[in-house]
């Protein structure tokens, strides 16, 4: 089993306070385990009879009858027999209708309770409210670069070879035989990714959402619109498609943690730009077997995973706009604010200069960085601007502020 401490000490923290864990990310990321396995053994290492420890995984078909709020409620209220502390971890609650109500009378019990959900509508307002301002969120990720390298070991480049190809679901990185990686990352990216989806949405076109879900797998980091996409499917073949469509099926993937929707903020003028923004996938690998492992760019897929860690970690992340030149990321946190260029190599000059341009005539005094994969020691760009070795970012939780 791979660990997986960020998360646990996350839980941790919370352990006993009068909210409810909301666990969130895409299916497969390893929130079942973390909660199951990781973060119940704590529990039983640290006291808590596993008596009045309380699983339900909703996914399993012998729970489907507890889909049902009431049927739910009264099978964990059987299973409270004393008056210890009970801990209450129900898995896929986004299955239960009204689960809102559920979950607050568990609390109100006293028991100390845990849901996952792999839609983001979990902490909408609306249901924000109904839990009446009592959730904390634990957005957890597919297994970062560090979690990847600390359980595979060896030569860091080779490992991030593996890494770039397969990405970071948690089953594909234990698997050692790459056919059957490819295999599960395909079953995934049919069952979880796709079909999950149109069930959940009642997609009535799924050759045309396929469409769009492969557009975008084949242009992460690249600037798109719903008009812009639905124009070039319909050149495609695809001629009933719309803008609307198109959007509508932008937000389901969004909802399910399949991608991240990336904002463009232009510095100078210091407001959002409402057209023209970028998409990250949540797992590079997925994108990959999506796209039969046929178009791997290796600038692209430096971009998303550096966009992914940036997220992982806590910044807040936008695309930035300086005149007529764009900044691959703007990184900010309550501490600090970064303006980060992702480029595979900087060797040649004229590609230096490109990426450093972009950073030209930006006089706030905020950290300008460079992220390659040019493993030198030279750090030290001009203008101040620094060069980070993209593996000592990725294996480095403080490679920004140490720069």
């Amino acid at each position: 089993m791979i660990e997986r401490p960020v998360y646990l000490s996350q839980l941790i923290k919370h352990k006993d306070k009068d909210i409810i864990k909301v666990i969130t990310g895409v299916r497969r990321c390893g929130k079942s385990v973390l909660l199951f396995d990781i973060y119940a053994a704590y529990l039983i290492e640290n006291g808590v009879e596993e008596s009045n420890i309380i699983k339900i995984n909703l996914e399993n078909l012998e729970n489907i009858r507890l889909r049902n709020s009431l049927a739910l409620y009264e099978n964990i209220k059987e299973r409270i027999v004393n008056d210890n502390k009970y801990y209450i971890m129900i898995d896929e609650i986004q299955y239960v209708n009204g689960f809102e109500d559920l979950v607050n009378s568990l609390k109100n019990m006293g028991a100390d309770v845990y849901i996952t959900g792999s839609n983001s509508k979990l902490l909408s307002g609306d249901i924000s409210t109904k839990l009446r301002g009592r959730s904390i969120e634990i957005k957890v990720y597919p297994l970062s670069f560090i979690e990847f390298y600390s359980f595979k070991g060896g030569d860091k480049q080779a490992a991030y070879n593996e890494y770039q190809m397969y990405g970071g679901f948690p089953y594909a990185v234990t698997e050692t035989d790459h056919d059957l990686k490819a295999e599960y990352l395909k079953m995934l990216e049919e069952t979880v990714a796709a079909k999950d989806i149109i069930d959940r949405y009642g997609i009535r076109n799924p050759d045309m959402f396929d469409a769009v879900y492969s557009f975008l797998c084949s242009n992460i980091g690249s600037v798109v619109s719903a008009k812009k996409i639905s124009d070039t499917l319909r050149s495609n073949g695809y001629h009933t498609i719309t803008a609307d469509t198109v959007g509508n099926y932008l937000e389901y993937l969004c909802e399910a943690f399949l991608f991240y929707k990336v904002y463009r903020y232009d510095i100078k003028g210091k407001e959002y730009l409402k057209t023209l923004n970028k998409y990250y996938v949540s797992d590079i690998g997925l994108r990959n077997c999506k796209l039969q492992f046929r178009q791997l760019e290796v600038t692209h897929t430096l971009e998303n995973i550096i966009y992914q860690e940036l997220i992982r970690r806590g910044y807040m992340v936008d695309i930035g706009k300086n005149k007529e030149k764009e900044i691959d990321f703007i990184a900010r946190n309550s501490k600090n604010t970064f303006y980060i260029q992702v480029a595979y190599s900087i060797a040649d000059p004229e590609k230096k200069e490109q990426e450093m341009s972009s950073f030209y005539k930006i006089d706030d005094g905020y950290k300008k960085i460079v992220i390659t994969m040019d493993n030198d020691p030279f750090s030290t760009l001009k203008n101040g601007y620094k060069k980070l070795y993209a593996l000592d970012f990725l294996l480095n939780e403080h490679a920004l502020d140490e720069c």
